[in-house]
């Protein structure tokens, strides 16, 4: 259909248009009529209905209305995993209003900044991080979870909140945090909610029989994306606040799970609960479990694929894309991959780049470019970083591929961290994935050290599990890869030692500032 014809046709039928257009909230009333008495959410000793879920968030909506949050508004939220976060999301998506998930593990200095960026006109804080947004100014109003909010929540009326959005409104507002520099506010529209659970249920084959483990952060993805989907498509969401290893055994053994999600930096304290509980553990049904198989060593992925009974996740996806661009790869129960390429998800395109835009030869590592609907709106109050990554009417995700003739996809790194030495350009995940097949290490990370002759060389911080000698690693490297791309120096540190982001990331920058801080004082 060609523009004028489009305009013709909506000019005379202007219903044409809004026939096209839904959003979360509509889609979670037409669940809450099919699955009205099935369970919604599961927190604790907490169950709520469908039907019991809606009328909150019909309260927590009106709530809204009442203080003057109009659509387009911000409410910021500050809390632990609880079910309330989901409300406030539901509610949210009935008033358009957009919810900003802070990240409660953040210092004050950082929660200040996220909260100035998206100047919300509502603060929804827990008791225990109510100290840290004190002397906050930006919020009018604030709401808290612990201290009236049952009793408030009864003073509203449970009737269905006057208002009708547009697919393309923002819903939630994620906060992602690069290499380097304050976190951006990553706003992500109902129109990219609906698509990424279209994304979800077709590349797992979940169904609504399966229920979802929200035990990551609902300041992140995982749990807020797949959260949504759930309840969209009439599962169950159980709500667990962090990593609790008996708690989770136990949803396993007692509910179906469609997708466990399971990280980086707490996967090797998964398997040991799971052998502990090896001779009893039957968990009743796991279609597939885990995330970023990338960033784990592969007898981890072995074991872990074991004990589970379920295959394991070969993601690759972002805050700002979704499961996309490639996270339809299974690895098998048992399988130790000498190879993780994945295949493209469903809804997306995808080219990779060269440094000026320019596509790249089959086999070429490029940056990959992507659109497609599950792909956020931009970051909140960032026009010139929103005018660079969006260049070409694609977003640019700052991550290197290579791509192979069957379509599939290797990661080789992230494009902002490259290690220039004596004109190569050194990849670190690639010396990271070699370090990962000997079987005692458990985490290894590659940073950058400054050199004299070469500019930069790669040094290494690795932990293990067994004693492992540094010539050991080092005659592994220098076995699987060119001399300069191997470590100058092996450094051991203990597996707690490793800094991470809140999705499990090892944070490299942090142990750049250490390695540099520690020349410095050899130096000297």
């Amino acid at each position: 259909m060609n523009q004028t014809h489009r305009d013709y046709l909506y000019k005379n039928n202007p219903y044409l248009a809004q026939s096209r257009k839904t959003n979360i909230a509509n889609l979670f009333r037409h669940q809450v009529k099919i699955s009205k008495n099935q369970r919604a959410v599961v927190d604790g000793d907490v169950i709520l209905t469908y039907r019991e879920l809606n009328q909150r968030v019909n309260r927590l909506a009106h709530f809204f209305q009442s203080k003057g949050l109009l659509p387009g508004d911000r409410a910021a939220m500050l809390a632990s995993n609880r079910y309330e976060y989901i409300e406030a999301e539901l509610a949210a998506a009935k008033t358009g209003v957009i919810l900003c998930a802070l990240n409660c593990r953040l210092t004050e200095a950082e929660l200040t900044h996220c909260i100035n960026l998206v100047t919300p006109k509502l603060l929804i804080v827990e008791d225990e991080f109510a100290a840290k947004v004190r002397d906050v100014t930006s919020p009018l109003k604030r709401l808290s979870l612990d201290k009236g909010y049952r009793e408030l929540m009864l003073l509203q009326a449970e009737t269905e909140p006057d208002y009708e959005g547009d697919p393309e409104d923002g819903l939630v507002i994620l906060y992602t945090s690069g290499t380097t520099g304050l976190p951006k506010g990553a706003l992500i529209s109902h129109r990219a909610m609906i698509a990424r659970a279209t994304v979800f249920q077709g590349e797992f084959g979940v169904t609504r029989d399966d229920g979802f483990i929200a035990w990551a952060p609902f300041y992140h993805m995982a749990s807020t994306d797949q959260s949504l989907a759930t309840l969209l498509m009439g599962g169950t969401v159980f709500v667990v606040e962090g990593y609790q290893g008996e708690t989770i055994l136990d949803l396993l053994e007692r509910e179906q799970i469609g997708w466990l999600v399971l990280i980086p930096g707490m996967i090797d304290a998964f398997i040991q609960d799971l052998k502990a509980r090896t001779h009893s553990f039957r968990p009743k049904k796991v279609t597939c479990a885990g995330a970023m198989a990338d960033l784990v060593p592969p007898h981890q992925l072995q074991e872990v694929t074991r004990l589970l009974g379920a295959p394991y996740v070969n993601s690759f996806g972002s805050t700002e894309t979704g499961l996309p661009p490639a996270t339809s790869s299974l690895l098998a129960i048992g399988e130790r991959p000498t190879s993780l390429a994945k295949r493209l998800s469903k809804l997306c395109e995808i080219q990779l780049v060269d440094e000026v835009g320019h596509p790249v030869p089959m086999g070429t590592p490029g940056e990959l470019i992507l659109r497609g609907p599950t792909l956020f709106s931009g970051y909140w109050n960032a026009h010139d970083v929103n005018e660079q990554d969006f260049r070409g009417g694609w977003f640019h995700m700052g991550d290197v591929f290579r791509q192979h003739e069957d379509e599939k996809i290797d990661f080789v790194d992230r494009s902002k961290y490259l290690i220039k030495s004596g004109g190569e350009n050194i990849y670190p995940a690639e010396i990271e994935r070699v370090l990962f097949t000997h079987p005692y290490v458990v985490e290894a990370t590659v940073v950058k050290q400054k050199d004299i002759r070469w500019g930069e060389t790669p040094v290494a911080y690795v932990a293990t599990s067994e004693e492992v000698s540094e010539k050991e690693l080092l005659d592994k490297c220098r076995q699987a890869l060119a001399a300069y791309k191997c470590p100058k120096v092996i450094y051991f540190i203990p597996f707690e030692a490793f800094p991470r982001s809140t999705a499990g990331k090892v944070q490299r920058h942090y142990l750049e500032k250490i390695n540099s801080a520690s020349q410095s004082s050899n130096e000297n």
